[in-house]
């Protein structure tokens, strides 16, 4: 008796766990408006009701068969549901990064420097650039907060010895008018988009545009990792170019993918929850021995961060946007006086 009750119960969360999924699906993928998204919804969750009914009335063998049937058929149609590169993509992610590596020397062309006034008030512009690897000299990590400690995105940034910063985020694809969704990225709603661009623009946005709370971080990197994580960065934009990809809230996100590019240049790396928690970043390469020596975290954290040392910069005039958020940063020498 209790083993029946047991396989009931197991049964049960199953299809109801399965029904959420589709219902979540439906919404996000099923084209038509909005009251057609909610009829089909109701109807698969009538459906699940249903099946679970029957499979406490001991009708669970025919129950259970159809509605894995019909469970098939909705995997057969989400299956069918592709990326894209053909939308109308929004303004900051319309563009992709292409590159040209000769020898030492890499061309970058669409490299976003876009100068922001507001979300929506912007001048557009996209730059070829050339930058030397032979001339990389640091790796910077960015963490950007927007809702409480566990979520951040994660930026990183390449700096040259002549004084210049790049940095490559990976962010959703959004098309016009869309805005990111936690949920949406477990349903396909979005590609992936990697932006190469430069601090002004990428950092400044989120600091000085969209009160959002950046921390900064220098990464010990010897030279010829950050470089071979350099062009790890270049060959997921090529493959990007190729062939799209969907975003995923879990399991390719702002993080898991820099993760996923750091471990085939430092084999090893564990894995570790707070890839997932975003947020926690810095304690994770901080225990890792990633971060900059002879610091605590509460060091790190509190000289690391740049906001108000990049809203600082937006009233000085001729400030070097670059320089100014890397004052006090431990692990960057000042810059020297001419």
């Amino acid at each position: 008796m209790f083993l029946r009750f047991l396989g009931r119960f197991a049964a049960s969360l199953a299809v109801l766990l399965s029904a959420m999924w589709a219902g979540l699906a439906l919404w996000y993928q099923l084209q038509g408006p909005s009251f057609v998204k909610i009829g089909a919804g109701v109807l698969w969750g009538g459906f699940a009701l249903a099946t679970i009914a029957l499979v406490w009335r001991a009708k669970a063998p025919r129950a259970l068969l159809s509605y894995i049937v019909g469970f098939a058929m909705l995997l057969a149609w989400w299956s069918t549901i592709l990326p894209s590169q053909n939308r109308q993509w929004a303004d900051d992610v319309a563009r992709q990064l292409t590159a040209h590596v000769d020898g030492s020397v890499v061309t970058l062309d669409n490299v976003r420097n876009f100068e922001w006034r507001s979300d929506t008030d912007y001048t557009q512009r996209w730059e070829t650039r050339r930058y030397d690897l032979d001339r990389l000299r640091s790796v910077d990590v960015a963490l950007s907060y927007w809702t409480g400690p566990a979520i951040a995105h994660t930026l990183v940034s390449f700096g040259f010895d002549d004084g210049r910063f790049l940095t490559f985020s990976i962010e959703i694809r959004k098309e016009r008018g869309e805005s990111f969704s936690s949920v949406g990225g477990f349903f396909k709603q979005f590609e992936t988009s990697l932006i190469a661009a430069d601090e002004h623009d990428i950092l400044r946005v989120r600091t000085n545009v969209r009160g959002e709370d950046v921390h900064m971080y220098r990464v010990r990197l010897p030279q010829a990792e950050a470089r071979s994580l350099f062009l790890a960065y270049l060959g997921e934009a090529d493959a990007l170019v190729r062939a799209p990809s969907f975003y995923n809230t879990l399991t390719a996100n702002c993080t898991t993918i820099v993760y996923a590019l750091a471990k085939r240049i430092v084999p090893g790396l564990p894995m570790d929850y707070r890839l997932l928690a975003s947020g926690y970043l810095p304690d994770y390469l901080y225990d890792v021995g990633g971060l900059t020596p002879g610091y605590d975290m509460a060091a790190l954290r509190a000289g690391g961060r740049i906001t108000d040392r990049a809203i600082a910069a937006d009233k000085t005039p001729g400030a070097d946007f670059s320089q100014a958020i890397r004052q006090g940063m431990p692990g960057v020498e000042p810059k020297a006086t001419p």
